[in-house]
């Protein structure tokens, strides 16, 4: 189906929305985060609702948190559906309710994805998050 650039546009801002209303509801409740593993715990388990077995964690120290995503994706799937590329939509979609969640959590929480590293192009999605004036 050939989508208009307009309609792609407006689903993909539609679908932000609606994440960053999901975000800003769960922020609401407080979580304190002090370490790494509180963070991989409360945003990818219980944010993102991430099975463990979907979220390899490639790196784990006091100050970085590596990880790659494999879960069935609803923004992988549209975007596939709109013929998007993922590079864009989730710079749109994503990106921008991850790092409002994650400064909530604890506003010294740096996230970044590695967009050479994103599905469809690679078997999984991988993201870094890391606590701001820290050493990488």
């Amino acid at each position: 189906m050939n989508v208009p650039k307009i309609v792609k546009s407006l689903i993909l801002a539609i679908a932000k929305t609606v994440f960053f209303v999901y975000g800003f509801i769960w922020t609401l409740k407080r979580r304190p985060v002090e370490s790494m593993n509180d963070v991989y715990k409360l945003f990818y388990l219980d944010f993102l609702r991430l099975h463990e077995n979907d979220v390899e964690v490639v790196r784990l120290e006091d100050d970085v948190l590596v990880t790659r995503c494999k879960n069935p994706c609803p923004i992988l799937r549209l975007s596939l559906s709109l013929n998007v590329d993922t590079k864009t939509s989730c710079k749109i979609v994503s990106e921008p309710v991850c790092k409002y969640v994650l400064h909530k959590l604890n506003p010294n929480l740096v996230f970044k994805r590695n967009y050479e590293h994103i599905r469809p192009y690679s078997e999984s999605c991988e993201e870094t998050i890391y606590w701001k004036g820290r050493v990488r």
